[in-house]
């Protein structure tokens, strides 16, 4: 934080009091925040049979942090007439993440209440955009084992990378950020034929079981 003179603000986005806190130091720092990078998030693995609490948690932080931290802003935002909110989405939120279900359902919630708010508030001046990574080399990508090494590490991309990709797109002003290009591609691949690139995921997940890859 001292090297880009920054405010370091510790706090806990998987909870209503946490997100306040941080937004109100934000303000105290700032006056004002103009632009709200909701960033936090979680990977569990797992499917239907992953914890209970790990599937909480997976809502509380992917999905319900930006909910809350939208709740906050808003009133100000609406008000003067500006403001941006950026969800780190990830590639999982527009396909889907092999390996672990609550990630891949949890995401998706994030792109759709992203959809959401741009569609509800973009003419009352509120810019929302979505950014959608696969791999990126961070903890959480080190964190996914066996499966993330071989699914996202050999086009895993820097932080720096991704952040390049995120001021881009704010200023062309697009929804939707894709630090990985070919996502888009992928995506309209789900959207047109699902069923094909669902036997195509399928196909990948039987080969990962096996231990190699498709």
């Amino acid at each position: 934080a001292e090297e880009c003179g920054g405010v370091a603000a510790p706090g806990d986005a998987a909870g209503g009091q946490g997100l306040a806190a941080l937004v109100g130091r934000a303000r105290e720092a700032l006056g004002e925040i103009d632009v709200w990078c909701a960033n936090a998030g979680v990977a569990p693995t797992g499917g239907a049979d992953a914890p209970a609490a790990a599937w909480a948690l997976a809502w509380e932080v992917n999905v319900l942090a930006h909910v809350r931290a939208a709740d906050l802003l808003l009133p100000r935002w609406l008000e003067r007439g500006s403001g941006r909110f950026v969800a780190t989405v990830s590639a999982a939120g527009l396909l889907t993440s092999l390996g672990s279900a609550p990630y891949a359902v949890s995401k998706h919630g994030a792109l759709a209440f992203a959809e959401w708010l741009a569609a509800t508030y973009r003419h009352r001046g509120l810019r929302v955009h979505a950014v959608c990574p696969q791999g990126v080399r961070t903890d959480m990508l080190s964190s996914t084992g066996a499966m993330g090494e071989i699914l996202l590490a050999p086009t895993a991309i820097e932080a720096e990378e991704v952040a390049g990709a995120v001021l881009a797109g704010l200023r062309e002003e697009r929804f939707l950020v894709l630090p990985h290009p070919e996502v888009a591609e992928y995506y309209a691949h789900r959207s047109t034929d699902p069923d094909r690139w669902l036997g195509g995921m399928n196909k990948l997940q039987r080969a990962l079981e096996k231990g190699g890859a498709a």
